[in-house]
């Protein structure tokens, strides 16, 4: 196959990719059922980040390990619904495990030490 053949492929490929993304965003906000669909998917990540929020404060140590694992008991509750929303939920699952950087400065803080006066 010569190298304008893969080019040309490569760009139908892309504009296939886009225009199944541009399917797929007018069923989620173009629609009268896309707004149920969108309502529907707003309220499940709410509700799943709002469940790893609860277990990681009802924690007593938590380390970066146990947050995982944490995120991926609750978003295994959202299975089910896969072949539906695959996509989102995913996407929360990695939104949710990106949040580790900025949670554990506030779970385990440093502890300054005040300067000794003389």
């Amino acid at each position: 196959m010569a190298k304008s053949e893969k080019s040309g492929m490569g760009a139908g490929l892309a504009v296939v990719a886009t225009l199944a993304a541009a399917a797929g965003a007018y069923f989620i906000y173009g629609t009268k059922e896309g707004a149920k669909t969108k309502k529907k998917i707003k309220s499940w990540t709410l509700k799943a980040k709002a469940e790893v929020l609860e277990k990681i404060e009802k924690a007593k140590d938590i380390t970066e390990e146990s947050y995982n694992d944490t995120v991926a008991t609750v978003m295994q509750k959202y299975e089910k619904m896969r072949a539906e929303h695959g996509d989102e939920i995913d996407a929360v699952t990695k939104e949710l495990k990106g949040y580790w950087s900025h949670l554990k400065k506030h779970l385990n803080p440093a502890k300054k030490v005040a300067p000794k006066k003389k």
